[in-house]
C-alpha cells in the first residue's frame, strides 16, 4: 500500500492479496447449484443451498471485518471515502433499475396486457375474459379456463398502512441519529439507532402476518394470476431489502457501541442510511401503486 511520512493516511489504499473473492465465488457456486437442483426436485439441492448461504455469510463476515479493521486503522483517506460514495451510489442506482423493472411489469400488465386480452381481436380466443384490474371479476377470477382459484385483493387498510407508518417513522429516527452523531452525541445516536432497528424488525413481522392473512383468508397466492405474481414479487423483494437494510443498521449500531465512527468521518453509517431511505421511498411507491390503485 502507499504510505506517507509521519504516520499520515496514504493517498490511496492498495489492499494486500485476499482470499475472500475466490471464497465468495465458491460459496455462490454452491448457492446456485443447490437452488437449481432443488427447483428441479433434487432433495440434496436444499442442503447445497443452505451450505452455500452459511459459507457465504462466514466469508462476508471476515471480509467486512478486514475492511472495518483497515478503516479503524487509519488506512482510508479522502480518496477511499469518495470511491465508497460512488460505489454506494451506483449500487443504489442498480437497485432503482431492479425495482423499476417490476414496477414496469405491473404498469404493462394493467395498462396493456389485460386490456389487450379483452379486446375484440381476442374475443374468439377468450370469449369469457373480463378485462378488469385486478384480475378479479365479480364472483370469479378473470380466468376463462378456470385455472385460477377465486381470491380477494389486498387493500391498504390496515396492515400496509401500519407498515407505512413504521417505515416513515424509522426514516425519522435514523435522521435524528445521524444528526446526533454529527453533533458528537454518541449515546443519543445509539438509542435512536436501536429504535430504527426495532421499527425495521416490526415491519417484517407485520408483513409476515400480512402474508399469512393473504394466504389463509384471502386465498391470495403467487399463482393468483398476474395480480398475485406482481403483488408478491414487488412486496416480497421489498421485504428482503428491508431485511438487508435492517442488518446493515444493526451492525452499524453495534459498531457505534464499540466506539467506531467520528462526527467528521462516518461513511459506513451514511451508506447504510442512504440504503434505508431508498427502501422507504420504494415502499411509498408500492403503497400507492399496489395497495391503493
Amino acid at each position: 500500500m502507499s504510505s506517507t511520512a509521519h504516520g499520515a493516511k496514504p493517498y490511496y489504499f492498495v489492499p494486500h492479496a485476499s482470499r475472500h473473492p475466490v471464497m465468495a465465488s465458491l460459496a455462490l457456486f454452491f448457492v446456485i447449484l443447490g437452488a437449481g437442483q432443488w427447483i428441479n426436485d433434487a432433495q440434496w439441492g436444499k442442503y447445497s443451498l443452505a451450505f452455500g448461504m452459511l459459507f457465504l455469510s462466514y466469508v462476508l463476515f471476515q471480509w467486512f471485518g478486514d475492511a472495518i479493521a483497515e478503516s479503524e486503522g487509519g488506512q482510508y483517506s479522502r480518496k477511499i471515502d469518495l470511491s465508497f460514495r460512488w460505489s454506494m451510489s451506483w449500487f443504489i442506482f442498480s437497485e432503482v433499475m431492479f425495482f423499476g423493472a417490476f414496477f414496469s411489469a405491473l404498469w404493462w400488465a394493467r395498462s396493456h396486457s389485460v386490456p389487450a386480452l379483452g379486446s375484440l381481436d381476442n374475443a374468439l380466443l377468450w370469449p369469457d375474459f373480463k378485462a378488469v384490474w385486478p384480475t378479479l371479476a365479480a364472483g370469479a377470477t378473470a380466468s376463462p379456463a378456470g385455472i385460477i382459484e377465486p381470491f380477494t385483493t389486498m387493500g391498504p387498510f390496515w396492515l400496509p398502512t401500519i407498515n407505512t407508518a413504521l417505515l416513515l417513522s424509522s426514516g425519522l429516527t435514523l435522521t435524528i441519529a445521524h444528526h446526533a452523531l454529527v453533533d458528537g452525541n454518541r449515546s443519543k445516536t445509539i438509542s435512536f439507532m436501536w429504535l430504527t432497528v426495532l421499527l425495521g424488525v416490526t415491519f417484517l413481522i407485520v408483513q409476515g402476518y400480512e402474508y399469512h392473512h393473504a394466504y389463509t383468508e384471502y386465498n391470495l397466492k403467487l399463482t393468483s394470476g398476474i395480480y398475485g405474481s406482481t403483488f408478491f414479487m414487488l412486496t416480497g423483494f421489498h421485504g428482503f431489502h428491508v431485511f438487508v437494510g435492517m442488518l446493515m443498521l444493526l451492525f452499524i449500531t453495534l459498531r457505534l457501541q464499540k466506539g467506531h465512527f467520528k462526527p467528521d468521518s462516518h461513511f459506513g453509517f451514511e451508506g447504510a442510511a442512504w440504503y434505508w431511505h431508498f427502501v422507504d421511498v420504494v415502499w411509498l411507491g408500492l403503497y400507492f401503486l399496489v395497495y391503493w390503485m
